[in-house]
C-alpha cells in the first residue's frame, strides 16, 4: 500500500473526492455520482480512504476494503475542526485529509453487516416506542378534556381508554378516531415486543452478549446494543476509557492546580448510555430488596444515601460500563461477591 490518502465526502447523489500523495496538499479532485464511485476506487492502487462516520460510511467502508483499500472513519465533529471557510463538499473532503494527520483522534471502526443489522433493530424498536408515547400523550390529553383522567403509567392507558369509550363518557363524534388511535398504540406495542423477542433470540447466538448478561443491571437490550455499537472491545485500553467513550465520566474544567469536575460529559451514544442508566436504576432497586446484596449494589446504595438516587444511578452506570469492559475483554462471566466480603 502506497502513501496516498483519499478523502471522501459522502452525499446522497454525489461524492466529493480529494486525493493527496503528500501530506498537506491535494493533488487531485473528483466529483462522482454514486454509480461511478466503485469504478474509481477499483482502478486505484490500494490507498488509505478517509470518511466521516455517517449513516452510509460503514457500507462504503466495507466495499472499499473489499477492493484492498484501508478505511479510516473519523467522527464528524473531529473533521469539522479542520474545515476552512464555508461548509462545502470540497472543503469537507480537504478537512478529512487534514484531520487524519492528527494521531490523537480516535477513528471509528467499520461495522460489520451483523452489527449494523442489530443496531437497526434497536432503532426500529425505539421508533415504535417514541411513536407510542406520542399517541399515549395525545389520548391522555383528549380524554382529560372530557373528565377522564388516566393514572401515570403506560399500562393504564389502553384499559381505561377503552373503558371510557364503553361508558359513554366520550362524544360519539370522537369515538371512531379515538378507537383508531388506541388500536395503533396496541399495534406499536406488539411491534416493539416482536423486535425485542428477535433481539432476545439474537443474544442467544452472541457469545459477547451472553457474557454481558451476567453483569447486574445488564439485560438483552443493553447487551445487544453494546455489541452493535462497540464491536471490538480490545480497542479500549481500560474501563475508564470505555466509560468515557459512553459519556459516563465527569466533565472536567481544570487549570494549574485547580481541578473542577462537573456533570457527566454525555458524549457518545445517548441510547446506550440511557440503557445503562436505566439498568443501574433497576440494579439499585434490586439491591434494596435482596437480603444479602452484592458488593456492587452495596457500594451504590452508600452513594444513594449520601447524594441521592439519581447521582447513585449514574455512578453505578459508570461502574457497570467498566465491569462490562472487563468481563468482555477477559471473556469471563461476572462473579457476584457478597457485601460481607468487602475489606
Amino acid at each position: 500500500m502506497n502513501g496516498t490518502q483519499i478523502g471522501v465526502d459522502l452525499a446522497k447523489a454525489v461524492c466529493e473526492i480529494a486525493v493527496s500523495h503528500t501530506p498537506g496538499r491535494v493533488q487531485e479532485r473528483r466529483r462522482l455520482s454514486r454509480a461511478t464511485v466503485m469504478n474509481f476506487f477499483a482502478e486505484r492502487a490500494p490507498a488509505q480512504v478517509v470518511m466521516e462516520a455517517c449513516s452510509s460510511a460503514h457500507h462504503w467502508g466495507r466495499e472499499f476494503q473489499r477492493l484492498g483499500h484501508s478505511v479510516l472513519l473519523l467522527h464528524p465533529s473531529d473533521a469539522a475542526r479542520y474545515r476552512d471557510g464555508n461548509k462545502t463538499d470540497r472543503a469537507d473532503a480537504k478537512a478529512l485529509l487534514e484531520a487524519v494527520r492528527n494521531e490523537a483522534l480516535d477513528p471509528v471502526p467499520v461495522k460489520s453487516l451483523e452489527q449494523q443489522a442489530v443496531g437497526a433493530l434497536h432503532r426500529l424498536r425505539q421508533g415504535y416506542l417514541q411513536t407510542r408515547t406520542a399517541r399515549i400523550n395525545a389520548v391522555r390529553g383528549h380524554l382529560r378534556e372530557f373528565g377522564c383522567v388516566i393514572p401515570i403509567g403506560a399500562r393504564h392507558v389502553l384499559p381505561q381508554a377503552y373503558a371510557a369509550l364503553e361508558s359513554g363518557a366520550i362524544p360519539q363524534l370522537l369515538r371512531p378516531a379515538l378507537t383508531t388511535v388506541l388500536d395503533e398504540i396496541a399495534a406499536l406495542e406488539a411491534k416493539a415486543d416482536a423486535v425485542r423477542h428477535e433481539l432476545t433470540q439474537l443474544a442467544e447466538q452472541m457469545p459477547e452478549a451472553q457474557l454481558l448478561l451476567t453483569v447486574p443491571g445488564v439485560g438483552v437490550l443493553t447487551a445487544t446494543a453494546l455489541v452493535a455499537l462497540v464491536g471490538n472491545i480490545q480497542r479500549f485500553p481500560s474501563g475508564r476509557d470505555f466509560a468515557a467513550y459512553l459519556g459516563l465520566t465527569p466533565r472536567e474544567h481544570s487549570t494549574g492546580q485547580a481541578r473542577r469536575l462537573g456533570a457527566i460529559t454525555k458524549r457518545g451514544n445517548s441510547y446506550v448510555r440511557m440503557l445503562l442508566v436505566h439498568g443501574a436504576r433497576s440494579a439499585l432497586r434490586a439491591g434494596t430488596v435482596v437480603q444479602q446484596p452484592d458488593d456492587l449494589r452495596t457500594w451504590a446504595r452508600t452513594i444513594a444515601l449520601r447524594k441521592g438516587h439519581n447521582v447513585a444511578a449514574v455512578a453505578l452506570a459508570n461502574k457497570l460500563a467498566r465491569v462490562c469492559w472487563r468481563v468482555w475483554r477477559d471473556g469471563r462471566p461476572f462473579e457476584r461477591r457478597e457485601a460481607t466480603e468487602r475489606r
